[in-house]
């Protein structure tokens, strides 16, 4: 099929989980012998190397600029007030994006338009005559939903309430106008799905990986308690701030060797270095997570919101690094409690199962060696998206 693929992010580099995602879908699409057309919003630092790289698998790859400012922010902000439509949409409806979609589709013909992401939804939606699929991730209203959950502020809880709610109108909506729909986990599907007076067809695909391009580090005297994730996203800085100041005080007067170690775009800005005083290493964006890796004893997913899956923790299992995760953390992925991870919510339980795993050297091996075992059979890329031939199928 000829298919024209539409993304919210330039799926290169693999340093976040939507990208990953898109890229190991394309590649799929592309070794299933399909005909891709791209067109990707790109960030000003975003590499043009990256966009050749990406042209190994697409017929062409087309992008789009996208600023973000804080200006304009309260303008998306305003009209979103003003209209039903949520604040994370407004603020990515760029007009250049729908004339560039329409200049494509005017110069070639396609079978297929497949949004991913909920962001770009819109521009695919209305074309009747394709084949239109939604890889819609996961519910995005759950991640203000849960947010608002634990704010004591009545304004800004109230705010995320009405963004919650706005967000899931708009994507029973948007869901019900395509006629694939691909979720991450039953658990997203589920939040929206039965609402939707629609026979459409949808599917779960987990998100996968490449286990065999990243080997098990070899780790002698780990002392790292690693957290790696884009600080920019609101669950991951509301994450790692309440373990840095409810869990980790805690862990470093028990194991006093153990260093917080956060990494990720926004990391040095997110206000870490004011709220610790034991042993930390905010780092902040790095290339290559291999000599990290290698110095980590637990890799911690400490979130408290969010939606569809951590790609996150099935990296740390490539690696063969030992995970403690909340359960919302843990969301999406087919792990079992005390085999491949541990998993605890509250303050005491989820400090005490980090220092069961810096102190425990045979319960850290176990979950190293079960974790990089699941993902190996369970979340390689090269398996699990054959699935999306049923997709284009039907």
């Amino acid at each position: 099929m000829r298919i024209l693929f539409l993304s919210q992010l330039l799926p290169l580099p693999l340093d976040a989980g939507p990208k990953i995602r898109a890229y190991y879908v394309l590649r799929h699409l592309a070794a299933a012998g399909h005909d891709v057309t791209a067109i990707c919003f790109v960030r000003p630092d975003d590499q043009q190397a990256d966009v050749r790289a990406l042209e190994r698998y697409c017929r062409s790859v087309e992008t789009v600029l996208l600023r973000r400012s804080r200006l304009n922010d309260a303008g998306h902000a305003l009209r979103s007030m003003l209209r039903s439509t949520p604040f994370l949409i407004e603020r990515d409806r760029l007009p250049a994006m729908a004339s560039r979609v329409a200049q494509v589709m005017s110069r070639c013909s396609f079978d297929a338009v497949h949004a991913d992401q909920l962001w770009m939804a819109p521009h695919a939606a209305g074309h009747k005559g394709l084949l239109r699929v939604l890889d819609q991730h996961n519910a995005v209203f759950r991640v203000p939903q849960q947010m608002a959950e634990g704010r004591t502020n009545p304004l800004l809880k109230r705010i995320l309430r009405s963004e919650a709610h706005k967000l899931a109108t708009f994507e029973k909506q948007t869901v019900a106008r395509f006629d694939r729909v691909v979720w991450v986990s039953t658990a997203d599907r589920d939040a929206l799905v039965p609402a939707v007076q629609t026979t459409r067809d949808h599917h779960v695909i987990p998100i996968a990986v490449d286990p065999a391009a990243r080997q098990p580090v070899r780790r002698e005297a780990p002392f790292r308690v690693t957290f790696v994730g884009g600080l920019h996203w609101p669950p991951n800085a509301e994450g790692v701030r309440w373990f840095a100041r409810r869990c980790w005080p805690l862990i470093a007067r028990a194991v006093p060797r153990a260093v917080l170690t956060v990494v990720g775009h926004g990391a040095l800005r997110a206000g870490l270095r004011t709220n610790l005083r034991q042993r930390f290493d905010v780092v902040g964006h790095v290339d290559d997570l291999q000599q990290v890796m290698s110095e980590t004893a637990v890799f911690v997913v400490p979130l408290k919101s969010g939606a569809g899956m951590r790609v996150k923790i099935l990296e740390a299992w490539c690696w063969a690094v030992p995970v403690v995760s909340t359960a919302v953390g843990a969301e999406g992925v087919r792990a079992v409690d005390g085999e491949q991870m541990l998993v605890a919510d509250d303050e005491a339980s989820l400090t005490d199962a980090v220092i069961r795993v810096l102190t425990d050297t045979a319960l850290a091996r176990r979950l190293s060696e079960s974790g990089r075992s699941l993902v190996e059979q369970t979340y390689n890329w090269r398996q699990v998206y054959r699935a999306w031939d049923q997709v284009y199928r039907g």
